[in-house]
């Protein structure tokens, strides 16, 4: 790469302040409001009941462009890209009357010895709303890599240098607690299994080999962006440190911290503890400013401290989400508890969660008449109000999601049987958003992989909009392409 172009590739996205969290809270809304119209096309229109050409051009409008377009075209007025989701959505519930869900004749179930299997089977459901969210997340992580290095992205959403809230900063972190949640999915299938637990070594040997191939993403990422003379963001992790690296360390960490629920039986417990003793040895010791100021050493440690410290707010982040996960995956049925009071329960534990997270973030970042911290939010230190800030802004995507499915297709959580289940969370989620869910790492990857070709083909800071707009529409139409076509060959690489 041209060094004077580097440089200023460099520049771009370096000293950047961010945004406002209110700003950031009506561009992510884009989102639910998206699945909200998705959902009332669907749920009155049986609009997507083929799954015909049409079908899939407004899916892709609808829960791709329109977050493209909230983050580029629309990012001066995100509120009127909402009021344009939602009107109609609105106008649809209002005027036209819920389709009944078609139930196909059974024959009489007999019972068999597979039962129990059954029955463990449908006390870990599927959550269609749970795969809105984590499609979401990734669709605008895709998004922002890219579009970040065109000037039709706005600088505001681009990462902040040391202080301060933007869109790619959660992005960053949404990663990691949405890989918490449904991390807790095979925690609990683990806790309902009659065979005992393995030992500890053998658990955390285990991880370390889920950690492996992350690693190795990692070596690769870093291989590639010297060899080729990439431009990057030294002060992000560090000169040799990248995102995979991240990712690839969670795994054997959270399994030592699972041992611990013995004695803190709470996820939320522990991610609180790590945050606090992050936090006070970075207030307490000359931590903050050895990570934020200190000349770079020679040493592995200093060239790469922002992203070895900062591993630590991550790894809180995760069992945030594991937290998260393990109160609203369980179908929570009972013979006193029916499907609508199991939903009722979720709704109400996540409005807890979005309370509990945001309230802690409020005294944590703000002086709060006088009795706050004050602390400012930093990505790069992954401090504890940057933790708690995704802690809250997720619980409250989730809470979003959910309540649209539940006002929507209330009739999804109420299945009896594993054909039932299939039927119902097919009808009420979005064929694009479960194809992004499917692929997960994969399209995570080929997204990373297409911003590189770009960037090496394409002079972006130089593209005008237009231009710009037009290559970020092929790209996302590309890797949700690709999304369709891993769900259809059933290839799944997945957190």
């Amino acid at each position: 790469m041209d060094p004077s172009y580097k440089a200023r590739k460099e520049a771009f996205v370096s000293n950047l302040s961010g945004s406002t969290i209110g700003d950031i809270n009506v561009v992510t809304l884009v989102a639910p409001a998206s699945v909200l119209l998705w959902s009332a096309l669907q749920s009155r229109l049986s609009f997507f009941t083929p799954y015909g050409p049409a079908a899939l051009l407004t899916d892709f409008l609808l829960n791709v462009l329109a977050i493209l377009f909230a983050t580029t075209a629309y990012s001066s007025a995100p509120v009127l890209l909402n009021i344009l989701l939602i009107t109609p959505a609105a106008l649809l519930f209002l005027t036209q009357p819920p389709l009944r869900p078609t139930q196909k004749a059974k024959p009489p179930r007999k019972q068999n010895v597979n039962d129990e299997t059954s029955k463990d089977v449908l006390s870990l459901p599927i959550h269609p709303f749970l795969t809105t969210y984590r499609s979401a997340m990734m669709i605008v992580t895709c998004v922002a890599i890219l579009a970040v290095d065109f000037r039709a992205f706005p600088r505001r959403f681009a990462k902040v240098e040391n202080w301060g809230t933007s869109l790619m900063d959660m992005g960053v972190g949404s990663f990691v607690f949405s890989a918490g949640v449904v991390s807790a999915r095979a925690l609990l299938k683990s806790r309902a299994s009659s065979s005992p637990k393995g030992a500890f070594s053998k658990r955390l040997l285990g991880s370390m080999r889920h950690s492996i191939p992350l690693l190795v993403l990692g070596l690769i990422r870093l291989w590639t962006v010297k060899g080729l003379d990439y431009a990057e963001h030294v002060t992000e992790y560090g000169v040799h440190w990248n995102f995979f690296f991240t990712l690839g360390f969670l795994p054997p960490f959270v399994e030592i911290f699972d041992s611990l629920t013995v004695l803190i039986p709470s996820y939320e417990t522990l991610s609180i503890s790590i945050a606090i003793i992050y936090q006070v040895l970075l207030e307490s010791t000359d931590l903050k400013a050895y990570i934020l100021i200190s000349p770079r050493g020679e040493d592995l440690i200093s060239k790469n401290r922002e992203g070895i410290f900062s591993f630590l707010g991550y790894l809180a982040i995760f069992l945030a989400g594991r937290g998260v996960g393990a109160r609203i995956i369980p179908r929570g049925t009972s013979s006193i508890k029916s499907p609508q009071q199991a939903r009722k329960s979720v709704l109400i534990s996540l409005t807890l969660q979005v309370l509990f997270w945001s309230s802690l973030f409020f005294f944590n970042s703000t002086y709060a008449f006088g009795y706050g911290a004050g602390i400012h939010v930093s990505r790069r230190l992954a401090n504890m109000p940057y933790v708690l800030w995704v802690s809250a802004f997720n619980s409250a995507q989730l809470l979003l999601f959910c309540l649209v499915e539940t006002v929507f297709f209330p009739a999804v959580h109420r299945a009896s049987s594993k054909e039932d289940e299939g039927e119902r969370t097919s009808f009420a989620t979005s064929r694009v958003l479960r194809a992004f869910n499917h692929g997960g790492l994969a399209i995570f990857l080929i997204a990373n992989l297409l911003t590189g070709v770009v960037n090496l083909s394409i002079p972006t800071l130089d593209v005008n909009v237009p231009q710009a707009m037009a290559i970020l529409v092929v790209y996302m139409a590309i890797l949700t392409g690709i999304a369709l076509g891993m769900e259809k060959a059933n290839l799944k690489l997945r957190l």
